[in-house]
């Protein structure tokens, strides 16, 4: 049960956010497209994530509602809503068909739960990397340059950092002849029991840029995501990963009246991405408690705001 100063904290939340989807354009088509910014926008399935579990939108239709509604041409899928179907050629043809009649591209892959490629024990990760290889092959159907995956493992930040490089160097080397990168998030850990690490150590961007280093292999970079750190400055990860970033993931929770991500100065973040010469997507990821919808949108405005600034 919530307790009073979490339910005060949480209608705030949602006050504030309908306020701002109040005073957006009534139609996403209204925004100003991506030849004005230095960066072009895509949207993680991740952002209508409750919408998919309650059956209110279903896979197939969500790159259509990301152009039909959001206006958006670009799509990052999540493992967790293809529904056991990364073998399903029939599957996979109709969602491809889907995002292509409608001019999105289809951009990665999140893929979670298969595994712990930070395992130390051998058998054990090479089960997690060759869990990831049908994922490889469905980016590659698709139309996709990545699949996201994370590295979590019990053990020190040293055994699980030596674990994670075997595993990803391996998975690299499959994903290669795909023509797939494998990229890796600043993220607590997916566990295979479904349960997240609350201690992994990628949420540190010195550990990750670490790792990556010590694969080495120019398909295996980040996805530096704007949240996802734990005791660590937001601002020095995101800037430490850039270097390595095939993907950018804008994190949105919640919004003032101003229209500004209450967690996140975005355009502090803009700047950083900027200064990396970064010109790829930038991906809409909203996790907030309110509506799905207004949330994108009003990530999306936030995101051409200071995109036009910049450029």
């Amino acid at each position: 049960m919530l307790s009073r100063r979490q339910w005060l904290s949480n209608s705030g939340r949602l006050l504030a956010l309908s306020a701002v989807a109040s005073i957006m354009p009534t139609s996403a088509s209204s925004l100003s497209p991506r030849s004005e910014m230095f960066f072009d926008i895509s949207l993680a399935q991740w952002s209508m994530h409750r919408q998919l579990r309650a059956g209110q939108l279903k896979p197939l239709d969500f790159p259509v509602k990301t152009q039909k509604v959001f206006d958006i041409y670009a799509v990052e899928y999540v493992s967790q809503f293809f529904l056991g179907k990364a073998n399903d050629r029939n599957f996979l043809t109709a969602l491809k068909t889907r995002a292509d009649d409608h001019g999105v591209q289809s951009l990665l892959i999140m893929v979670d739960a298969e595994g712990h490629l930070g395992a130390p024990e051998m058998a054990q990760r090479g089960r997690a990397v060759e869990n990831h290889y049908k994922w490889v092959e469905a980016a590659k159907y698709l139309g996709c340059h990545s699949i996201r995956v994370n590295v979590a493992g019990v053990g020190s930040s040293v055994e699980v950092q030596k674990a994670g490089a075997d595993s990803l160097t391996r998975l690299a080397e499959f994903a290669r002849d795909f023509d797939i990168n494998i990229i890796v998030e600043n993220n607590k850990g997916y566990a295979a029991n479904g349960k997240w690490m609350t201690d992994g150590p990628s949420a540190n961007g010195k550990w990750l840029v670490d790792l990556l280093r010590d694969v080495g292999m120019p398909n295996c970079g980040a996805l530096p995501d704007f949240g996802n750190f734990v005791d660590y400055d937001r601002y020095q990860g995101v800037r430490e990963l850039m270097p390595y970033a095939l993907g950018v993931s804008a994190k949105s929770l919640a919004f003032d009246m101003d229209g500004n991500e209450t967690d996140t100065d975005f355009l502090k973040m803009l700047k950083i991405i900027k200064q990396a010469k970064y010109t790829g997507y930038i991906g809409i990821e909203y996790e907030g408690a309110g509506d799905e919808d207004a949330g994108i949108l009003a990530t999306k405005n936030l995101l051409i705001k200071y995109g036009q600034l910049l450029s």
